[in-house]
């Protein structure tokens, strides 16, 4: 389980530090840099994928994504009683992002790239990459030591090069990820990679849930829910079937889904009470269908080891916001659940369940946690380079 999300000069994020739980909700108003932390922690997982510098690269590159103000903010500037302005950086310009678990930590200093005859000047450099035992960083737990080119990997008392020529846009776990050389490298990067983050399930008129897809077997809903019909077939065969309509009658009394399959082809079909004969998926409205996404995607029969929403109110009936809140809750029991919402409603149901709460807001253009002290915040080291 993931203790700690810490994040330094990225956007809003100029030093952002979570402690995080099992059922985590993470709350603010518009602008506040919710959405800036969900993109923090799946850039940590495209890390894992080999996609963190290309998935930069297409937020703008390195300059974009960094943090636009000042290194430092002055008491005289925090009162307002002088202007905000820079001062003279005192080491070089970079984004870090990290994490802490139960077990091993994890964290990637990326700075600008070296001046070279290259056209690819949206990519940063990898400067440093860390893999640590435990949840803090220190000399005696570190295992995998990345230092721009050299990767080297704990073996004893003594380190073991995993190699010299690192390009400084892969990561170690493209590369070094060796089963007898350094397995926990290995261990981390599949854990990482079973990370699920749903933030684009589609309900429009085209959405490929809407249309008959073809059955496979599905254990984990697809990030945009395009295989939904095969995804719920796959729950009622080997998951529970059972807490999978108390999940459809408690957010639509009386209704029953079933899957037709024709051809090896398959449709979603919504029974409800009065009607004559069944709806297809594709005259659901936005609403119900996101419901359902919601469902298959929190009741899948593979539970990852952290799952991430982001924003799943979006086109729901505050009224479902109770039942959404219940399903929430009961898939924290089979996984590690984090939740980016500003609905007041199902944040407070979150709340009332024992959520974890983290309720950010924005002060002179930078991210912070409401109510954080320095003596609540998590014990957090950055490597340096």
């Amino acid at each position: 389980m993931l203790t700690t999300l810490a994040v330094s000069h990225y956007r809003s994020l100029h030093d952002l530090c979570l402690p995080l739980d099992t059922l985590n909700v993470i709350s603010g108003a518009n602008g506040s840099g919710k959405s800036n932390a969900y993109r923090a922690l799946r850039l940590i997982a495209e890390a894992a994928q080999g996609g963190l510098v290309p998935a930069l690269a297409r937020e703008g590159g390195f300059g974009a994504a960094l943090w636009a103000g000042p290194d430092k903010l002055s008491p005289a500037m925090r009162r307002g009683e002088a202007p905000i302005q820079g001062s003279q950086s005192h080491g070089p310009r970079s984004l870090k992002l990290g994490f802490a678990s139960d077990d091993f930590g994890y964290a990637i200093d990326l700075g600008a790239p070296t001046p070279s005859p290259t056209r690819f000047t949206l990519d940063p450099h990898i400067k440093r990459e860390c893999i640590w035992a435990g949840g803090t960083l220190r000399d005696a737990t570190l295992l995998i030591d990345r230092r721009n080119a050299l990767a080297r990997s704990r073996s004893g008392r003594a380190w073991r090069t995993l190699t010299q020529h690192l390009a400084p846009y892969d990561s170690v776990f493209n590369h070094c990820a060796d089963p007898i050389a350094a397995p926990e490298l290995l261990q981390l990067r599949e854990r990482m990679r079973g990370w699920r983050f749903y933030d684009h399930l589609r309900t429009d008129a085209l959405a490929p849930a809407r249309q008959p897809q073809v059955g496979t077997h599905t254990p984990a809903l697809a990030n945009d829910g395009g295989d939904l019909a095969a995804a719920w077939q796959t729950i009622l065969e080997i998951g529970d079937a059972a807490a999978l309509q108390r999940a459809v009658d408690d957010a639509f009394p009386g209704a029953v889904v079933d899957i037709d399959a024709q051809n090896g082809r398959f449709s979603l079909l919504m029974r409800q009470h009065g009607l004559l004969r069944p709806l297809a998926a594709s005259e659901l409205s936005d609403g119900t269908l996101r419901y359902l996404l919601l469902i298959a995607a929190l009741l899948s029969p593979r539970p990852p080891e952290l799952l991430v929403l982001n924003a799943p109110e979006a086109s729901l009936h505050p009224d479902l916001f109770p039942a959404l809140a219940r399903l929430i809750t009961a898939a924290s029991g089979r996984a590690q659940v984090i939740v980016v919402s500003h609905a007041v409603r199902l944040v407070s149901a979150l709340e009332q369940a024992g959520a974890h709460s983290l309720a950010l807001q924005k002060t002179l253009g930078q991210t912070q946690v409401l109510g954080q002290e320095p003596l609540t915040r998590p014990a957090w080291h950055w490597p340096t380079r």
